[in-house]
């Protein structure tokens, strides 16, 4: 069939087989559900028009048919609940072992970072057959990444990290949109996902000039904003806490509460440093609110994650469920 009329959108992931048959499901059930309706509706409109022959009073209540309005239906919420629960799931949580990579939208672009430091714009590519995570943020305002191939669609936010991830399932080209109004220029806003095979990945990633890693850039603007001067090595004691083997770990507060040292808690250290006091510290940090980029931003957080033995699939409070 040509895809240009086909009735959904190509299939090229692990988990768009998923997506479409609960959404077929879900067609077809209220496809039933309606027409049962619209069939009780004009029976009745019929049996009980007013010239008809018929007792329109002493109607009487029946418990059980109310009732089976509440039992019969529970069976079918939970059989959809259980479903679509093991599909957001699946949507979710990304392998351990997925390829990271860095996207920063911008009106009106995307902007992509391999972990070799490779950088695309409008255009990523990635190997099939290999999950892929991608560590979202935006620049200015809420934009939404979306491939309707992998049926996979996340909200981007304003200097907050957000995360997808997929696994292509075949080689080839496949358009990215914006799924969220973001200004006038919005429906330009797009792109494409160039899937290859492992060894054109390999071959590909290494052609260009030589790219710095998130992590190196990341210490450079460490060092550059002075930040050393406070946050000292893990013997030392400085006038900022320590930020060695830090990330993934639980920070007390002064406030006698306990927070997870994710990337998102970093961010916000960074741009509103007295929001979340460390135990222990003074709130002498000055900001950097609107002094760096988001792309410095996702630097910097690669930079601080590199100090200590890290997982490449940490905990994070944007990956929990809603």
């Amino acid at each position: 069939m040509n895809e240009d009329f086909a009735l959904f959108p190509q299939s090229a992931s692990t988990v768009s087989g998923d997506v479409d048959e609960l959404f077929i499901f879900m067609c077809c059930l209220t496809a039933v559900l309606t027409t049962l309706v619209a069939v009780l509706v004009v029976a009745f409109a019929w049996r009980y028009y007013h010239r008809n022959n018929v007792n329109r009073v002493g109607g009487k209540e029946n418990f059980w048919v109310e009732i089976s309005w509440l039992i019969f239906p529970l069976p079918i919420l939970m059989f959809i609940f259980v479903w679509s629960a093991n599909v957001y799931f699946k949507l979710h949580r990304a392998p351990q072992d997925s390829l990271q990579i860095d996207v920063v939208a911008k009106q009106w672009m995307w902007k992509f970072q391999h972990p070799d430091g490779k950088r695309e714009i409008d255009e990523l590519h990635v190997p099939v057959g290999r999950p892929v995570r991608l560590n979202l943020i935006s620049q200015d305002v809420i934009h939404s990444f979306y491939v309707p191939a992998f049926r996979v669609k996340q909200d981007v936010l304003p200097l907050y990290r957000t995360h997808m991830w997929f696994e292509a399932t075949r080689p080839g080209e496949f358009e990215l949109f914006c799924a969220e109004y973001c200004g006038t220029l919005h429906s330009q806003m797009g792109g494409r996902i160039v899937v290859m095979s492992p060894s054109d990945y390999q071959e590909w990633l290494s052609g260009g000039g030589e790219q710095q890693p998130p992590q190196v850039v990341g210490k450079n603007l460490f060092e550059k904003h002075r930040c050393d001067s406070c946050h000292l090595g893990p013997e030392e004691q400085g006038r900022g806490p320590s930020l060695h083997n830090v990330f993934a770990h639980p920070v007390p507060l002064n406030t006698g509460q306990t927070v997870l040292a994710d990337e998102n808690y970093i961010i916000e250290s960074i741009l509103e440093p007295n929001r979340k006091i460390v135990a222990g510290y003074q709130p002498i940090m000055p900001t950097y609110q609107g002094q760096l980029s988001a792309e410095e931003l996702n630097q910097l957080v690669a930079y601080i994650k590199s100090l200590g033995e890290q997982s490449t699939d940490q905990p994070s409070a944007a990956d929990a469920p809603p």
